[in-house]
């Protein structure tokens, strides 16, 4: 499996006043990926609330907004997997311009949780399974083998930026 792409179009109600997406839309750009990530693997949200009776849960967010979009625009989202622990999982998200710009860096932390009263779960064993297929990708493009095999990116939480993710000063330029 290859880092999940996902094409979104920008919409008038996506814009503020003055003509460029609201810094939070990013944010639901992000969720429809992944989303649509699960989906396209074959392990949709609904199926595991409904089979297991938990859920996926954002923790913690960080955003690093490097270029606005504009209405109309096609945006690309790129979603992989960091790492994958009992009942979280860290990820790293791209929007890029359709040109291949990158618009905004997300790194984020979901946990799993129980949907009867939102206390921390395991991931079941076919979501976990699935998020790992994307480590293996995220480790490839960010990480060493020796890391992949490891279950995740060492040196601490999301602290590993995939290359292919670029950095601010890559989007800026000199």
């Amino acid at each position: 499996m290859s880092i999940h792409r996902h094409q979104v179009r920008v919409y008038y109600d996506d814009t503020d006043a003055g003509g460029i997406v609201y810094h939070a839309n990013y944010l639901r750009f992000a969720e429809r990926a992944r989303t649509e990530a699960l989906r396209d693997m074959g392990v949709p949200h609904a199926e595991m609330a409904e089979q297991h009776g938990v859920f996926f849960m954002v923790r913690r967010t960080n955003l690093d907004y490097l270029a606005p979009a504009r209405l109309d625009d096609s945006l690309v989202v790129e979603t992989a997997t960091v790492s994958v622990a009992g009942a979280s999982v860290d990820l790293h998200q791209l929007v890029r311009h359709a040109d291949g710009r990158p618009l905004v860096r997300i790194a984020l932390q979901l946990v799993c949780v129980r949907l009867a009263d939102h206390r921390p779960a395991r991931i079941p064993p076919r979501w976990r399974v699935a998020m790992a297929r994307l480590v293996a990708v995220g480790s490839a493009i960010g990480g060493s083998a020796a890391e992949s095999a490891a279950g995740g990116v060492s040196g601490g939480q999301g602290s590993a930026k995939p290359p292919e993710f670029g950095s601010a000063e890559d989007a800026m330029g000199p």
